[in-house]
């Protein structure tokens, strides 16, 4: 039988507050159970803040943030990769099998499942080295590779591909791409630059606080969208040119 998702996420009147500080909302938003949604902002926008609130690292000090399902169920159909990724003193296959061996599962079918995907991120020559030693895009790829062997219905990722060069950012994207059309639901902060992401994003979402979005008003193309946020407001842009802070992103095809 068909097994219930945890989708959709409803945020009603979420707030986050620290240090006497409004970092989120009040903020009222529906997360779909299909997409690819790219949250943007300058820095100290709440975009990670935001992340982890959804994610049930950070509490709500107001309003409520509510899965399809009960919560201690959806927690174990999601996962996070963070912007640094953190390497066990464990092997490479080690690493990536660690997840299904807390969840108890047998150590010779999560090894050979860990092999598995150390091929398709393409580490499979170095099943037994240790992982502490890679490079940077390595270890995010191994990172985003042990959260994906526990099949999660939705995958958080912060900034990902923030201090890797092209090559290995493109190999990221192509993970998750693949994740995606397998049926992940994918949520992801990233930088304010351009990436080949923003022609490959399924809706590209701004969190904006403390100032609007700068424009240029003469060069405004009719056949571009634009949207301008006042504070601590959260967009969802549908397909087309989004313009943040001056950038302007090309409508994909």
């Amino acid at each position: 039988h068909m097994v219930a998702s945890i989708l959709p996420l409803t945020l009603k009147d979420a707030t986050v507050r620290k240090g006497g500080k409004t970092i989120i909302g009040p903020m009222s938003e529906t997360i779909d159970p299909t997409g690819f949604t790219i949250f943007m902002g300058p820095n100290g926008s709440g975009k990670t803040t935001l992340l982890r609130l959804m994610h049930g690292l950070e509490h709500p000090r107001g309003g409520s943030v509510t899965w399809q399902l009960p919560a201690a169920q959806a927690r174990t159909r999601q996962a996070f990769v963070f912007q640094t990724p953190v390497m066990m003193r464990r092997t490479v296959v080690e690493n990536i099998a660690y997840p299904l061996r807390v969840r108890g599962e047998a150590k010779n079918r999560t090894l050979a499942q860990a092999a598995k995907w150390a091929e398709i991120i393409g580490l499979g020559n170095a099943l037994e080295q240790n992982a502490e030693v890679l490079s940077g895009g390595e270890k995010q790829k191994l990172a985003v590779a042990r959260a994906l062997i526990v099949q999660p219905e939705v995958l958080f990722l912060d900034e990902p591909t923030a201090n890797l060069d092209g090559k290995a950012t493109r190999e990221i994207e192509g993970i998750l791409l693949a994740a995606q059309a397998d049926g992940v639901r994918i949520l992801m902060r990233a930088v304010l630059r351009v990436t080949s992401f923003f022609y490959i994003k399924d809706r590209c979402t701004s969190v904006q606080r403390r100032r609007h979005f700068s424009t240029h008003q003469k060069r405004r193309n009719p056949n571009h969208f634009y949207q301008e946020t006042s504070s601590n407001e959260i967009y969802f842009l549908p397909h087309g040119s989004c313009f943040f802070n001056g950038l302007q992103h090309r409508r994909s095809g």
